[in-house]
């Protein structure tokens, strides 16, 4: 840790004390977690006060943490087979918390500092507080958020998809969200407008590449 993230550390430690729920800093980077209550809040006073200045939204996007720390890439019978996810597996630990978060990027052009906030979205549908009246462009960001996760911005003026459809069903990063969607569009002469039927391909699923634990001799390859 660098004497400039100790800092930044020591001072959102100092300022927020227990309205955070962590505060690590981890390759150089400060990241902390708050709860969804005192988001926008927080996210003011980052803002505001001289001693963070962080005038800049750099992204803002959604997390879902279905199944984190809990399957492994959801491929048990693949791993006895050849598949798995690295040369060590992996203990899961298992996810504590809401299934998903927003995270916010931060820049202070003013004192030359990066900040990560997350927040946790409870509820369902997921809920957090819009960030749009601190800063502007958070707009966009928080609409694709909704459009691709499902999370609703509260106090955001104009909620609606930005990527997808507008008959689009489903939020497509949610990690339950079926590879192939739900259904296709076709143009239908007969009708004469666009259609939308139930898919007609074949569902699959993917599996992560193959990394042998045990090394592959030149006699094993060739037989291969």
């Amino acid at each position: 840790m660098t004497d400039k993230t100790q800092a930044l550390v020591a001072a959102l430690t100092q300022r927020f004390g227990s309205s955070l729920l962590s505060c690590e800093d981890k390759f150089g980077e400060v990241t902390i977690t708050v709860s969804s209550k005192h988001l926008h809040d927080i996210c003011l006073s980052l803002r505001d006060e001289r001693e963070f200045a962080f005038e800049q939204l750099i992204d803002l996007c959604g997390v879902d943490y279905l199944d984190y720390g809990v399957a492994e890439w959801q491929t048990v019978d693949a791993t006895t087979t050849g598949f798995s996810r690295g040369r060590e597996k992996i203990p899961a630990n298992g996810h504590q918390g809401d299934r998903f978060a927003v995270v916010y990027h931060l820049l202070s052009i003013s004192n030359n500092q990066r900040l990560r906030v997350r927040a946790y979205a409870a509820g369902d549908p997921p809920k957090v507080d819009s960030v749009t009246r601190i800063w502007n462009c958070a707009n966009w960001y928080e609409r694709e958020a909704f459009d691709l996760f499902g999370i609703l911005f509260e106090g955001h003026q104009d909620l609606r998809r930005l990527l997808t459809d507008y008959g689009f069903i489903g939020h497509p990063f949610r990690k339950d969200f079926p590879l192939i969607g739900n259904v296709e569009m076709r143009y239908d002469a007969g009708k004469k407008r666009v259609v939308y039927e139930p898919v007609t391909i074949e569902p699959r699923v993917l599996v992560p590449r193959v990394i042998r634990d045990e090394r592959v001799t030149e006699g094993e390859a060739g037989r291969g």
